[in-house]
């Protein structure tokens, strides 16, 4: 039996009005927990989730956009956004949560978990996955 490497998680929905981002924000904070190699894609409505300054008060709902902060102390610093769909919703990487991690590797420094990539590029990360989970 071959041992599963990384997972891949893929968000396509808006943060709030369903429960997909709120789980998959759960589930990759789990899997982090146990070392999975977790990488995550936003893409479609789901650039959303990572919006920065988000304010859900006339909603009712609560804002849980504060706990991607904590990724990069789970490791999770493999974060993808995919650039079409930020252009079609006339966003720039500007309009994202600062999220980032520590690179050991380089005396601690800080540095950003966002990366922006292409659908092409979209399309090789969910082949060399070993596991793809789409929220």
């Amino acid at each position: 039996m071959s041992e599963i490497k990384n997972f891949l998680y893929v968000n396509r929905k808006a943060p709030y009005g369903t429960v997909y981002a709120l789980e998959s924000l759960e589930v990759v904070l789990i899997g982090a927990a146990f070392d999975q190699d977790v990488s995550l894609i936003f893409m479609d409505d789901g650039v959303f989730q990572i919006k920065k300054d988000q304010n859900t008060e006339a909603s009712g709902l609560k804002n849980f956009s504060p706990t991607y902060n904590a990724l990069g102390d789970y490791d999770v610093n493999k974060i993808y956004v995919e650039k079409e769909s930020l252009e079609a919703r006339g966003m720039t990487i500007d309009d994202l949560m600062p999220l980032t991690y520590e690179d050991e590797d380089d005396d601690w420094a800080e540095k950003s978990s966002i990366r922006m990539v292409s659908a092409d590029e979209i399309r090789d990360l969910m082949e060399e996955s070993d596991v793809v989970l789409s929220f």
